[in-house]
């Protein structure tokens, strides 16, 4: 392990730089997500909030009652939006799933904490309406890519009961980390992010997963891609270590796969991922 200075954390933590053609990813999220929105029944920008970028898109299926996945998009909190993401929704409406992507407000307009409150009212919006759009409330997860990932590991171990008195205990049944961040206090040190999250040591340890009691019930499903940097698959260790095997039943590294590269697997029928997210919509 090399000097951790902050080149150091910059070399671990910016992904961008690690893919040199990372633009490509983007680039085709947009075009296919584009031709999902011309071709699939979808309901979009809908309110489940008052405050900025508090709107979600629903793309819903055929099947009544069906389970229900929360997909949340990455960008280090600071970028890219719920309209790159829509092609996550065809793999997943397929196979009988109501998916709902929401947005949320972006750094340094509002902090990492902040977000997570987003969610949480995203989350809150979706079990009350839900059943509006054909989906079942009783069968809510959260898959998330990056910074999704943590806000995906917050929803898990969010205590329900205390946002709204009528919200289940485990009203996220199941959630599935990609490439999430767990331990937010190495990602305040990288320089090329501190400018836009303004992440202070307090928030850093109040928005970490791995810095709060394992969840009484539900599981995460924790993975990175294989190719990514050495403190990437270390978070993704970490989560297991803090919560346990029991809420962390699986971790895993995918082989041959970046950090971009390793969410377009979460859509192709057949690979482990695709797998792994259809496991938890049937459980």
């Amino acid at each position: 392990m090399g000097k951790q200075d902050g080149a150091w954390f910059d070399s671990m933590y910016n992904n961008r730089a690690l893919v040199l053609r990372h633009a490509e990813h983007f680039r085709r999220w947009d075009a296919e997500s584009a031709q999902v929105v011309r071709s699939q029944p979808r309901k979009l920008d809908v309110r489940y909030g008052g405050g900025p970028n508090e709107h979600l898109d629903i793309f819903p299926t055929q099947q009544a009652d069906a389970p229900v996945l929360v997909f949340i998009h990455g960008g280090y909190w600071r970028s890219l939006d719920k309209q790159g993401h829509s092609f996550i929704a065809p793999a997943f409406t397929s196979e009988g799933a109501c998916v709902v992507v929401p947005n949320y407000a972006l750094c340094p307009a509002v902090t990492i904490p902040d977000i997570c409150l987003q969610m949480v009212r995203a989350l809150a919006w979706t079990w009350r309406h839900i059943a509006e759009h054909g989906g079942d409330p009783s069968r809510i997860s959260v898959v998330g890519h990056s910074a999704g990932g943590h806000l995906a590991a917050m929803l898990l171990a969010c205590v329900w009961p205390v946002v709204g008195k009528d919200l289940p205990a485990d009203l996220v049944k199941s959630a599935l980390s990609i490439s999430g961040l767990y331990d937010l206090d190495p990602v305040r040190r990288a320089p090329f992010l501190q400018d836009a999250l303004r992440l202070t040591p307090g928030d850093a340890r109040k928005a970490s997963p791995a810095l709060l009691p394992a969840p009484p019930q539900g599981r995460l499903v924790s993975v990175a891609g294989g190719d990514e940097s050495a403190e990437f698959l270390r978070q993704n260790d970490l989560i297991r270590q803090a919560w346990g095997k029991q809420r962390v039943p699986v971790c895993e590294a995918l082989p041959g796969l970046n950090h971009f590269s390793v969410l377009e697997a979460l859509v192709q029928p057949g690979h482990r991922l695709n797998s792994l997210a259809l496991d938890l919509l049937r459980t």
